[in-house]
């Protein structure tokens, strides 16, 4: 399907095929940072909160019906980059598709199918769920939401930097080793489908892999640390650059 007949959500995260064709390798780390961001934009699309031109925004937070209860907004103000009327809109959108104040796992996938009709986004989903959901619980609720949303859209590039490493690294051990980013790179793929780029060899997620820690793994010890993560991403201006790719949408 050519990217003009692609739903606008979807064309967003679609990867130009000259990013593939020229320098194939090289352009992943850039792809799986778009990709987070990207991904994050495609829940404030679902929740109808890009646009914030709405005038008839309530001066408090609606909190009727829900079985959780955000925290106050004074609170989430000082905590996050955005206004208490950017929060406002949030939790409104937050509320009207998850009226119990929390999303699970399964709901995550929904959604994600919905925005990736042609790949297989379960997995990735997974991944990003887990990122979101901090407390391990298996439950996002509204703070955790904007919490991750403030670091992504208007947090500093080390912020987002630590953001994208804590979801790279699977396991939470502190690490990203080269098992953890194969499964991240074949949930990338898997999500995109067979629109997103040219066909591809059987072996490529593995040459990725090998390209990311030929770049990130400064002592060759087999792992990526935080330090080695943000110090190599800082080097590289398509990350750079797509780190503020999104600054803007609210």
């Amino acid at each position: 399907m050519p990217a003009s007949r692609v739903p606008a959500a979807s064309r967003c995260c679609l990867v130009p095929r000259r990013m593939w064709t020229k320098g194939e390798s090289e352009g992943l780390q850039t792809l799986g940072i778009v990709v987070v961001v990207c991904s994050s934009l495609k829940l404030l699309h679902y929740l109808g909160l890009i646009d914030l031109s709405d005038d008839k925004i309530e001066d408090e937070l609606e909190m009727t019906t829900v079985c959780h209860r955000p925290e106050g907004l004074e609170q989430l103000e000082a905590q996050t980059n955005f206004t208490k009327r950017e929060l406002q809109v949030l939790y409104r959108g937050f509320k009207n598709e998850c009226p119990s104040g929390v999303v699970n796992e399964e709901t995550f996938k929904q959604i994600y199918a919905q925005f990736f009709p042609h790949g297989d986004a379960s997995m990735y989903a997974h991944y990003l769920f887990n990122a979101f959901d901090t407390a391990q619980n298996g439950s996002v609720k509204f703070e955790d939401f904007v919490m991750a949303l403030s670091i992504l859209l208007r947090g500093t590039v080390h912020e987002k930097l630590r953001w994208t490493f804590n979801l790279y690294d699977i396991n939470k051990d502190g690490y990203i080793n080269k098992e953890e980013m194969m499964d991240i790179v074949k949930a990338i793929y898997d999500m995109m489908g067979k629109y997103t780029y040219p066909v591809l060899k059987e072996d490529a997620p593995r040459q990725h892999v090998e390209v990311f820690f030929q770049k990130m793994d400064k002592n060759k010890d087999g792992v990526v640390t935080l330090d080695e993560f943000i110090e190599s991403c800082q080097e590289d201006d398509n990350i750079m650059r797509s780190l503020q790719l999104f600054e803007n949408v609210m």
